[in-house]
């Protein structure tokens, strides 16, 4: 078990794609933990990033994240451990990072316009990268809804809202209106610093995923399909394109 923590690059630059690390933990069950890492971990709805570890003319790839005390670089099956200590240089699967920031983006661009437009809130949420899905507890569904929906969804867009992430005390981030958009409030009590993501003059809500800088960085948004799962109940599902 390591002794110390990462320091988590991730959540300070959305951006960042290479750097520098020292290797603190290496464990063939385990998995690998370095002292500063822009690993985007998993969470939200968000799946965990893609890359590798470059080490001495040596390339670990690294598949998963797994949570635990710490956050445990997954290698693939077969790939070298650098030992504890080792200077390596982490790299982010861009492509896949890309997609995944511009699809958590849109969904919340989504989850924004429905709520402004409906006043539903969401029930569930999945996303992979380019496609995702939100349920909303949404009684009724008017006629031209999907087709009002991406219309909305292509104004905000085009519109290229600014959206920035910010961390806030939890008293604090708890007296802005409708900061939990999902029916259920599921930010563990014992937090205390509350991360928030702000779509300027849309959507601000508490998340820990990570994002595009503007709405028209998320690209075309299309509604695939919206789908009746239950009584006021409503999936909508999406797709992005460049």
């Amino acid at each position: 078990m390591s002794t110390a923590h990462t320091h988590r690059l991730d959540l300070e630059d959305a951006t960042l794609r290479e750097w520098d690390a020292t290797v603190l933990l290496s464990d063939p069950e385990q998995g690998i933990v370095l002292d500063r890492s822009a690993f985007y971990p998993g969470g939200g709805g968000q799946p965990p990033d893609h890359g590798v570890l470059l080490w001495g003319g040596v390339q670990t790839r690294i598949v998963d994240v797994r949570r635990g005390d710490d956050f445990y670089l997954v290698p693939l099956d077969g790939d070298p451990l650098p030992p504890v200590g080792t200077a390596v240089t982490g790299a982010i699967e861009d492509d896949r990072r890309t997609a995944l920031m511009r699809t958590h983006s849109g969904l919340h661009l989504l989850s924004g316009v429905v709520f402004r437009d409906f006043g539903a809130l969401v029930t569930g949420s999945n996303m992979d990268p380019l496609s995702g899905r939100l349920d909303f507890n949404l009684e009724q569904v008017p006629e031209g809804f999907k087709d009002a929906i991406e219309a909305a969804c292509a104004v905000e867009v085009e519109s290229d809202r600014a959206i920035k992430a910010y961390e806030l005390p939890r008293e604090e981030a708890f007296a802005i209106p409708d900061i939990i958009r999902t029916a259920t409030n599921l930010l563990p009590a014992g937090i205390e610093i509350v991360r928030i993501v702000d779509i300027a003059g849309l959507d601000v809500q508490a998340d820990g995923g990570t994002h595009v800088a503007s709405t028209r960085q998320i690209g075309r948004m299309r509604v695939v399909k919206v789908e009746n799962k239950g009584k006021g109940f409503r999936r909508i599902r999406v797709t992005l394109e460049d």
